[in-house]
């Protein structure tokens, strides 16, 4: 059953072809399906396109299928083409005629749009809330390492001291302003399309206001050919989003991983966190960080490949659009299994103590030494030479005590304020507001 079927069919090969993955990735829109549906009927009562008993009925009948997709018992039956199509045959079969009215006023083209839309909304939600974890581990970590020094590397040569409070606290910070970047993409998707039909509106004098507040949205999508517009456009700001938070994620990989390695030796993790080799017994490898690495690097390129899917298209629908779930849909599962395994490593981290006390790294406290002569009244240039002088010649003499006292630095983490400028961001995120209007249509 298609929701576009006259009397002609589709030859096998064009009906196998332009369905693709859709059948597999309408699952994960399914319950979403059903509250768009049952915002859309409630508002079609109200202009007297069904009668208040065709209501009850149909909201009895989404409600019973919502509970299916929840406990995991829907299915699209063999010949069905969509989730859409599978909820109006279910709707149909019991309550006849006013099954056959549910996709009035509306069109395929902003009920995938609304779908996606919930769909988003929920991951972004599930993604805060992860990224807060992880935030607040690192934050955690920062705290119990702040006196662990550390070599810091510029050009991935030695540098200045740095510490492992420093580091902990640098990913935190990190994330914070990814959270700005994905409340970004929540106010974006946070706004209603329903209502936009094939995207030039409907005859009907529906209520969009009214389906905006029923499924919790903060705004609409005004204009019905731009709310068609915003297909792919909404993805890609959405995905930019999650390639920010991976970027973050593959870089603290990437330190890692070099961390681990013997020649720095900085930090080390349980033997059941890491894996071994075929033939070489010694072997402990970061799997878990190299893969992270790799499927954020992943999740990098996916705005570009969805600016690519809808690049240079006209305005209105377009199947391309179609291709765009199988790459925005898999992301966010992808993305929170990388935050999941990273809190997983971070948590049980081994950091090493006294790394500095070595003597290999006794020109990371040059700058230091050279700061004590500006102290002491010798212009920098003239204490900068002097030092270079000493190291030339072999005479450096350093003292690994430090005294960094300024914001953000080794003494003065400002952890406290990076906390808070993680809570300003999370406050912006009205994800009471969504759930209990989402809640109230299933009541």
């Amino acid at each position: 059953m298609k929701l576009w079927q006259k009397n002609i069919a589709s030859l096998k090969e064009v009906e196998t072809f332009t369905v693709g993955k859709d059948r597999e990735l309408d699952m994960y829109l399914a319950s979403f399906d059903v509250l768009g549906s049952l915002a859309h009927i409630q508002m079609l009562q109200t202009i007297n396109l069904l009668t208040a008993g065709e209501l009850k009925i149909l909201q009895q009948g989404l409600k019973e299928i919502y509970k299916d997709i929840e406990s995991g018992t829907f299915l699209l039956e063999q010949g069905v083409e969509d989730v859409h199509s599978q909820v109006e045959v279910i709707l149909t079969r019991k309550f006849g005629d006013a099954g056959k009215k549910i996709h009035s006023a509306r069109s395929r083209n902003d009920q995938v749009l609304v779908d996606l839309k919930l769909f988003m909304r929920h991951e972004i939600e599930g993604l805060v809330n992860k990224v807060k974890d992880f935030f607040e581990l690192l934050i955690e970590q920062s705290e119990k390492y702040r006196g662990h020094l550390l070599p810091g590397y510029t050009h991935l040569q030695l540098a200045m001291p740095a510490s492992f409070g420093l580091w902990f606290g640098a990913y935190a910070e990190s994330l914070a302003d990814d959270m700005i970047t994905l409340h970004g993409a929540w106010e974006i998707v946070n706004k209603n399309p329903l209502g936009s039909a094939a995207g030039f509106g409907s005859s009907f004098p529906i209520d969009r206001n009214l389906t905006t507040q029923l499924l919790g949205f903060e705004d609409l999508n005004y204009n019905v050919v731009y709310a068609q517009m915003t297909r792919g456009k909404t993805e890609r700001i959405v995905a930019q989003a999650l390639a920010n938070i991976a970027a973050t994620l593959a870089r603290l990989s990437m330190d890692t991983c070099l961390y681990l390695n013997q020649n720095f030796g900085f930090i080390s993790f349980p033997d059941e966190l890491t894996t071994g080799s075929s033939i070489m017994p010694h072997k402990k490898n970061p799997d878990v960080f190299e893969l992270i690495r790799a499927h954020c690097n992943r999740i990098q390129a996916l705005p570009n490949e969805i600016m690519m899917l809808a690049a240079n298209l006209p305005s209105g629908y377009h199947r391309d659009f179609q291709l765009l779930k199988e790459h925005i849909i898999p992301a966010f599962q992808n993305i929170s299994e990388c935050i999941n395994m990273a809190g997983l490593m971070i948590k049980n981290i081994e950091v090493k103590k006294d790394i500095l006390e070595d003597e290999k790294y006794k020109y990371l406290f040059s700058v230091d030494e050279m700061n004590k002569l500006v102290l002491d009244g010798i212009p920098l240039r003239d204490a900068y030479k002097k030092i270079a002088a000493d190291i030339e010649n072999n005479s450096f003499s350093y003292d690994t005590h430090l005294n960094h006292t300024h914001i953000g630095s080794i003494g003065n983490l400002q952890n406290v304020a990076i906390q808070q400028m993680m809570n300003n961001i999370l406050s912006r995120f009205n994800f009471n507001k969504v759930n209990g209007a989402l809640q109230k249509l299933l009541e």
